[in-house]
């Protein structure tokens, strides 16, 4: 997100998750994500003439960076409404899903932010990903973490359960431990340089109903008007007591996985 690699409704069972965007929604209710990537553009340092790989670029807002460092970049995502915002900004990009990568050796460094939690086979992208990457390519994002949102995901949980549903079925995120992440980059020959947990604390600058609209699509479109309305409200005040303070400032918890890997040269 910087971008989802989602577009599919209702689908559970399939690997990729069942988000769906609004680009004015993701405009005004995800611009926290571009504000605090410095630290993973930072890490991800685009030189001049390098070939990059910007997975799940959204709308383009990081890509558009890279892109301005001097790199030749392409940003890949799933969702065509927030392409055609991309493709707007005058960016090359190309709508694809992530687990089906088919790229062999055509990038010096794939970037993803905000993005490879939405992703049900982490396995098939990383795969991927390591086959479109150069020997001693580089591999560099950030993703929620084991606990990412729990607050959130816990009060879908709920809400799906008391309706009569199967509270497995309320959540699509893959949220990984270090231990998971490391492991499973390492299974693909991937040398990890840095793996670090940044928990922090988001202020929500527009309402949590938009928030919620916005980011959890896939559980509320499950309904129909006007259940989904009674639905938004009964998950807005379970959340209220732990994520509103006593001025009505909503914040959301996120936890993340911030990492650096190597392609093994072999």
């Amino acid at each position: 997100m910087h971008g989802p690699l989602s577009d599919l409704p209702n689908d559970v069972s399939g690997p990729t998750a069942t988000q769906r965007w609004s680009a004015s929604d993701f405009a005004k209710n995800g611009r926290f994500i571009h504000d605090m990537a410095a630290p993973i553009f930072a890490l991800l340092a685009p030189k001049p003439g390098e070939r990059i790989l910007d997975l799940g670029c959204g709308d383009g807002t990081l890509t558009a960076e890279i892109e301005a460092a001097g790199a030749d970049v392409l940003g890949l995502d799933i969702s065509a409404e927030l392409l055609a915002v991309a493709r707007m900004k005058g960016l090359s990009v190309q709508q694809a899903d992530a687990h089906a990568l088919d790229y062999v050796q055509e990038f010096d460094a794939v970037f993803s932010n905000a993005a490879l939690h939405w992703m049900q086979s982490p396995e098939l992208v990383i795969e991927g990903v390591a086959r479109a990457l150069r020997p001693g390519g580089r591999f560099v994002g950030e993703l929620g973490g084991h606990g990412n949102i729990a607050a959130v995901a816990t009060a879908l949980r709920a809400v799906e359960k008391a309706r009569g549903g199967e509270p497995e079925r309320a959540v699509s995120w893959y949220f990984p431990t270090t231990e998971e992440f490391e492991t499973l980059l390492s299974e693909f020959g991937f040398a990890v340089h840095e793996l670090a947990v940044v928990p922090r604390s988001t202020p929500i600058k527009a309402d949590m109903e938009g928030w919620l609209r916005t980011f959890c699509r896939f559980f509320f479109d499950r309904f129909e008007e006007p259940e989904r309305s009674d639905v938004l409200k009964e998950v807005v005040a379970l959340l209220k007591p732990s994520l509103c303070d006593t001025q009505g400032l909503w914040a959301v918890n996120h936890i993340r996985l911030r990492f650096s890997a190597e392609r093994s040269t072999a």
